[in-house]
């Protein structure tokens, strides 16, 4: 095996350790609501969630992998040598910032921390380089990941309000016992069909980064016009496999139950809202935040009985740590780049 073949399975291996860290810090929001709800127990839940993070493979396509792996970074414009540096440096500062958070309890976004550290990386090696960044970031890919930010909790709280009173509507003339039996059923399903969009987003942001990494290492040809080429389903399957792990490993923060108090009912509405919005997202090719989508969708059902009932100071903290994802990860990556090429020098 030649060095650089080492290299580029070196870091295919991080990047499935990210993947595997990914699961593990979002297992929260897999599982949040149908354990806040007492319809499983936390251990139990954990298995549920990665069963169907798993089979997302079947379900969903590689859209958002493209997107992650070809439409945000042009690293054609980085030196050859540096290429494979960049993407590791992205993988650090973005496991780094995932341990950090979890270690805090701050519920914030993988997938953010992933796109941050990678262009963080990028741009600290043009800049090393003595070159601008005009070209550097693809404006379309960025556009629509960094709009997500905010569109995909607004829209998950939209669901989850909407789905809320749809459900008292129709149950209205029902007893609390008898919803709660309908529903702790229901949200088996319900609990099912997210972690469907969990794995069928988040395993892709990785399944994108491994194929970059094997097109700059010379392993794989670009796809047409420079583009990311089709996803081996190695990669595929190894990918969902690592996060699956991770869930399976995750522990349970009480996400669901510090934003509000949620009953089977509404965390069947709220899960139902989260798997819409990672529908949506995963097939038109959006990388999206599940920790956002989920959080937004809890708020959006907490809400209908009355905005009091939604823990506000709970909620400005999460913001602030979606805010400060994709610049700290892309500062923490950075720097791994730039401590890399000055031990080059020595």
């Amino acid at each position: 095996m030649t060095t650089p073949l080492a290299f580029v399975l070196f870091i295919v291996i991080i990047a499935l350790i990210f993947d595997f860290a990914n699961g593990w810090h979002d297992a929260a929001n897999s599982i949040a609501t149908v354990v806040s709800t007492r319809v499983l127990s936390p251990g139990v839940a954990v298995l549920w969630a990665a069963a169907f993070n798993f089979i997302a493979f079947a379900v969903y396509g590689t859209r958002v992998a493209k997107t992650i792996g070809g439409d945000l970074v042009d690293i054609g414009l980085i030196g050859r040598e540096w290429q494979l540096w960049v993407l590791l440096s992205g993988l650090i500062g973005a496991i780094v910032w995932d341990v950090a958070t979890w270690y805090y309890g701050l519920p914030s976004s993988s997938s953010h921390a992933l796109v941050g550290g990678y262009a963080g990386a990028a741009i600290a090696a043009r800049l090393a380089a003595g070159q601008g960044i005009e070209g550097l970031l693809k404006a379309a890919g960025w556009i629509k990941t960094v709009s997500f930010i905010l569109i995909s909790p607004l829209v998950g709280m939209t669901l989850g309000f909407s789905i809320m009173v749809t459900l008292l509507w129709m149950f209205r003339r029902s007893s609390p016992d008898r919803v709660d039996r309908i529903f702790r059923k229901g949200q088996l399903v319900s609990a099912a069909l997210y972690s469907l969009g969990h794995g069928g987003n988040d395993a892709q942001k990785t399944m994108g980064i491994i194929t970059a990494v094997l097109v700059a290492g010379g392993v794989l040809a670009s796809g047409p016009e420079g583009k990311l080429p089709a996803i081996p389903l190695w990669v595929v399957l190894s990918c969902h496999a690592a996060i699956a792990l991770g869930t399976m490993s995750g522990g349970w923060h009480t996400m669901g139950s510090r934003l509000t108090k949620l009953k089977p009912v509404g965390g069947f509405a709220a899960e139902t809202a989260g798997a819409i919005t990672l529908a949506m997202a995963t097939y038109g090719g959006i990388p999206v935040s599940t920790t956002h989508t989920i959080t937004g969708a809890i708020v959006g059902v907490g809400a209908t009985r009355r905005l009091s009932a939604v823990r506000w100071g709970v909620a400005r903290t999460v913001v602030w740590a979606w805010v400060l994802t994709i610049p700290l990860s892309a500062i923490i990556a950075a720097v791994v780049l730039l401590l890399v090429q000055l031990a080059h020098k020595f």
